[in-house]
């Protein structure tokens, strides 16, 4: 097959992943006897298109699972989708507001109708992502969280969980989203700081006096039940036993001693809202007090709080203060900077909300998985700080709060009689169904997630793939959802199925734009993976997103890198071209012969690819991807294309027959082991040159090259590297002469060592060919001319007479029109400094950019002047 003359990523992609299903080279075989090798794909939600995030986190997996393909391993890359129940339901919602739908006219079972059609829909838009993404996935495994099997699972597990005390039911006061109106976890409510308010409110007592409370909720003090001080503050021991009124309201509030209390902190008195603080909870639970709800759950105030039932929570703070400064109540609002929680969904301001949910209790599991962490199996987590930011959490977990006031995921398996209002919890509902109602909550997203591991190979199910893949070797995602899902991933496996749920967690960052921001909607600096694919090609894209940085760090996207990643490939197509061009149609890898005699360069190259190969084969096992990346690029643009393949003309246009056989089985071979190394980061152009190579088989199941210890010359190695530096040195000179590699030039080399003398001497025709000289002496001792340019590099001296080099006349004029030209612009650029009213007026950036230009023209002035006086002195 011919290779067009230019590299085009759009043809050279289309159709070859399509070509890659249809040959099963993805799919995985239980009943294999290789070893296994298993990833499960981070499941995406089906509440949109994947983003630039997603593309770098399964471009890793498939990098992975790619290279552990051709190194003989029965891979699984498993891939799925997730409900994302909060996030999807508001997709759906909103989409039905927009056609005049309500949801709750239509009902619940009509809702999840639609809600179904969605997920079709975009599970479709995923797929096709996934396809121009180039994902190495096994569909015939493919599976969704509230698909049967895994819906399933986490019956099974609820119902476990419930039996052995580690799921109940209880009222607690819990993070609220009174938009979403339902429950969020701990990890499910951002922080922001806010400016707010300190109110210091009078609370009058019924013998006389009042006590100062100051809060920043005062919309909740119509819940209060209680006021509280330190069982040893000796300024109220006098008061412990009587009793306060609530302003406003007029109720008697008993007035309480308990430790919580820092003495020292304001007036070291508290009002207690059983029903709106978590704390205050803690502290009603202990005295028996009263817990009063004064909101209902979309965030307005109810008929528990009086005058201002029907009030939304903050035109009920707004009302509310300006009643207590009209009975004299409210002695001071004094600004206060702190942290608010905002629901991560939706982001309304969160409201601590007493309300009966479920809960998972966590200190067994949390104690469970830390000691598997102190234990021979310990999960490894790359980088390894990350496993302090997973124990730190595990250490100070709180009980998780599952239930969700949701229609979309998992319906709570737990019925309630509806005459005696007992609880059953089971994997099938009760007997007689006509008596029970069945809990209408659905479960946390993250609840099914946390069984993504097994509950996708068939678990509880002893299937072939949960015995043959299970645990499975990798994770892959960013370190921003630790908590979310990779703590309970590990506990929940370690719960139901007895071991970790992965070998090793690799965590990366989250792609920031160019400015180093966050990429989001509100800012319009997204970036689309599919619009990057359409302009570069998904190799040029991938192969950034896996280089562009080390784990656990961040990575600034930018096109211009994007961009010179093609131009990379580019150079790849055109070398490879060449190449075959070269070794001719006829030439095949069943005519590769390494055996017989090598010219220094084919002993060099081969030696620098196997040097590649081991240390691309060993950073890759290590996840250090970037510096495979930076290997790569060295070794194939700079030592293969700039040096091998130039230096491989010598022999194929003057080298007998048994020399051009010889470079051809080396530039075959060497590019053969490059595409395999190359292919898990760029898989379609790798397929496209591999096939002029091996037109009979797919790169996709080619072998993983090894290093070849018989092609190891290192004593070519160091001869190489001498001559790459006397090379380099000659054109130095030439360019700081303006001296073209046309002109041929007075060449001598110095070289003390005879056995470097005489290797020089004996590839004196790769200097013949790089460096163009009239004369060329390799001598131990050389006279060296005044007027001669000489240069140390390692092992020699390069030494080139300038008579003969330049036309000295000519340069010297040529050296004082250029020192007229940057004397002129000095002067431009100085006069435009000296001038005060630009330097005051003109933007900061624009002063400092004239500033860099005096820096620049002053550098070259002085190097061109240096340069007239030298020659000047020579002459």
């Amino acid at each position: 097959m011919d290779m067009p003359t230019k590299y085009n990523p759009q043809s050279v992609e289309a159709g070859k992943y399509k070509e890659w299903v249809a040959a099963g080279y993805f799919k995985s075989d239980a009943n294999s006897d290789k070893e296994p090798y298993s990833i499960v794909i981070p499941p995406p939600n089906v509440t949109g298109r994947l983003h630039l995030g997603h593309a770098w986190d399964t471009t890793l997996q498939d990098i992975i699972t790619r290279m552990k393909r051709m190194q003989g391993y029965e891979v699984l890359y498993l891939p799925g989708m997730d409900h994302a129940g909060i996030a999807t339901q508001a997709k759906v919602d909103a989409r039905l507001r927009e056609q005049g739908i309500d949801r709750r006219e239509i009902g619940r079972e009509k809702f999840l109708e639609h809600v179904w059609n969605w997920k079709e829909e975009y599970a479709g838009f995923i797929r096709h992502q996934w396809e121009k993404l180039g994902l190495g996935l096994d569909y015939d495994k493919e599976r969704f969280t509230m698909d049967t099997g895994l819906s399933d699972a986490v019956r099974k597990v609820f119902v476990d969980m419930y039996e052995k005390g580690l799921i109940y039911r209880g009222q607690y006061i819990i993070n609220w989203d009174p938009v979403t109106q339902t429950a969020l976890s701990d990890i499910e409510v951002v922080h922001k700081e806010i400016e707010g308010h300190f109110y210091h409110v009078k609370y009058p007592l019924e013998d006389g006096g009042h006590v100062e409370i100051a809060t920043t909720r005062p919309e909740t003090m119509l819940g209060d039940t209680a006021i509280v001080v330190h069982p040893d503050d000796e300024r109220y021991q006098g008061m412990i036993g009587q009793h306060a009124v609530l302003p406003i309201v007029n109720r008697r509030l008993p007035i309480i001693a308990d430790p919580y209390v820092e003495q020292a902190f304001g007036t070291g008195v508290m009002k207690v809202t059983p029903a709106h603080d978590p704390n205050d909870f803690v502290i009603g639970e202990r005295h028996n007090l009263e817990r009063i709800n004064v909101m209902h759950p979309d965030g307005t105030m109810n008929e528990s709080a009086g005058k201002y039932d029907g009030m939304d929570r903050f035109e009920c703070r707004s009302a509310l203060v300006e009643d207590l400064k009209a009975a004299d109540c409210l002695l001071e609002i004094e600004p206060h900077l702190h942290s608010v929680g905002h629901s991560e969904r939706s982001d309304a301001v969160v409201e601590p909300y007493l309300s009966t949910q479920w809960f998972v209790g966590m200190d067994t599991l949390a104690e469970k998985s830390l000691d598997n962490q102190d234990s021979d199996d310990a999960i490894r987590f790359v980088p390894d700080r990350f496993d302090a930011t997973f124990r730190r959490w595990m250490e100070d977990i709180r009980d998780w709060v599952i239930s969700r006031q949701l229609w979309w995921g998992h319906q709570i398996p737990a019925w309630y009689h509806k005459t005696t209002g007992e609880i059953y919890v089971g994997i099938e509902a009760p007997a007689d169904p006509e008596n029970w109602e069945q809990d209408e909550d659905v479960l946390d997203t993250w609840f099914s997630s946390a069984l993504w591991p097994f509950s996708t190979m068939g678990w509880p199910e002893e299937t072939d793939d949960l015995k043959k893949f299970f645990p499975t070797n990798v994770l892959v995602t960013g370190y921003d959802i630790i908590f979310f899902w990779v703590a309970r991933m590990i506990f929940s496996s370690l719960e139901h199925t007895g071991e970790y749920p992965f070998e090793d967690v690799l965590l990366h960052g989250l792609v920031r734009d160019e400015h180093n921001r966050k990429m989001s909607k509100s800012l319009g600096n997204g970036v689309d993976p599919m619009d990057v694919i359409d302009r570069y090609g998904a190799d040029a894209m991938r192969y950034f997103l896996a280089t562009g940085t080390t784990p656990g760090h961040d990575l600034k996207y930018s096109d211009a890198k994007v961009e010179s990643v093609w131009n990379f490939i580019n150079k790849i197509w055109n070398a490879s071209r060449f190449s075959l061009m070269n070794i001719g149609e006829n030439f095949t890898m069943n005519d590769i012969d390494l055996n017989g005699d090598k010219t220094l360069a084919d002993e060099w190259i081969l030696t620098r690819l196997n040097e590649t190969v081991r240390d691309v084969t060993r950073l890759s096992e290590q996840y250090e991807f970037g510096e495979v990346g930076r290997l790569l690029y060295n070794f194939i643009w700079d030592e293969f294309c700039d040096w091998y393949i130039e230096m491989a003309k010598v022999s194929m246009t003057e080298g007998a027959e048994r020399e051009k056989h010889m470079t051809r089985s080396v530039l075959l071979y060497t590019l053969d082991r490059v595409m395999k190394m190359l292919h898990p980061f760029m898989p379609f152009v790798t397929e496209e040159i591999y096939q002029t190579i091996d037109a009979k088989r797919s790169i996709v199941v080619s072998e993983w090259p090894e290093p070849d210890d018989d092609h190891m010359y290192m004593e070519a190695k160091e001869r190489m590297a001498i001559l790459v530096e006397i090379i380099k040195s000659v054109r130095q000179t030439r360019n700081e002469l303006n001296t073209p590699i046309s002109r041929p030039i007075n060449i001598q080399i110095e070289v003390k060592d005879e056995s470097r003398r005489q290797g020089i001497e004996s590839n004196r025709s790769y200097l013949v060919q790089f460096c163009n000289p009239s004369a060329l002496e390799i001598a131990e001792n050389i006279k060296v001319e005044d007027d001669a340019k000489t240069d140390v590099v390692k092992g020699a001296t390069v030494i080139l007479p300038l008579s003969g080099l330049i036309d000295m006349e000519a340069e010297l004029t040529r050296l004082k029109s250029e020192l007229e030209r940057l004397e002129g612009e000095l002067k431009r650029v100085e006069g435009k400094l000296a001038n005060e009213n630009f330097v005051s007026k003109a933007p900061e950036a624009v002063v400092s950019k004239e500033k860099e230009k005096k820096m620049d023209y002053q550098a070259q002035y002085d190097e061109v002047k240096e340069r007239i006086e030298s020659l000047e002195r020579k002459g």
